[in-house]
């Protein structure tokens, strides 16, 4: 059966052994901020696919970067913002179009290019 991406269904025990960490390193990103799971009604901790995929570039930039996590949750923060302007870009590039369409105005399309540090730090 599948789960949507946001449901969450995995307990801590099990996301600790996904990820191949202690369940206190889980705990301690959740008391940082760092990931917000939701609780059941017991108030157990579960984890969406959302959740352990952030996780894993978590653990990608404290392992491999050497990044402490004052600068994961910037870094996170950072990466929030420029999904939500690349979201807005987007749609201002789909109004722009309607308003081309409509014989107004002659829009070239903008170029979005990726660093190489987007493509280091956020791969999937």
């Amino acid at each position: 059966m599948m789960h949507s991406y946001d449901e969450p269904v995995y307990l801590i025990s099990v996301v600790a052994t996904m990820l191949d960490i202690h369940p206190q390193t889980l705990r301690q990103y959740e008391r940082e901020g760092l990931v917000e799971p939701s609780r059941t009604q017991g108030r157990m901790r579960l984890y969406s696919q959302r959740d352990i995929d952030r996780m894993k570039l978590i653990l990608r930039l404290t392992r491999q970067m050497g990044v402490n996590l004052a600068g994961v949750d910037i870094v996170l923060q950072l990466k929030e913002q420029i999904e939500e302007m690349q979201k807005e870009i987007e749609q201002l590039r789909d109004e722009l179009s309607k308003v081309n369409r409509n014989g107004s105005v002659h829009v070239s399309k903008a170029l979005v290019t990726k660093n190489s540090y987007d493509i280091v730090i956020f791969e999937d």
